[in-house]
């Protein structure tokens, strides 16, 4: 997968792009893109949302 980090604009290829927990929807280069991470013993995760309205209803 694509650094989930990196600047909007990158090429990002639809099947390595990371999609929205909420949704389903496929996140390319979205301005909405919204991603929450957290660290919890010792191990780092994250959920990415294609919006804050997505991110909002799945309670983030």
């Amino acid at each position: 997968m694509v650094d989930p980090t990196s600047d909007l604009g990158e090429d990002v290829d639809e099947a390595d792009a990371p999609e929205c927990v909420n949704c389903g929807e496929k996140i390319v280069q979205s301005p909405t893109h919204r991603v929450v991470t957290w660290v919890e013993g010792g191990n780092v995760s994250s959920k990415h949302f294609c919006s804050e309205e997505c991110r909002a209803a799945h309670g983030q």
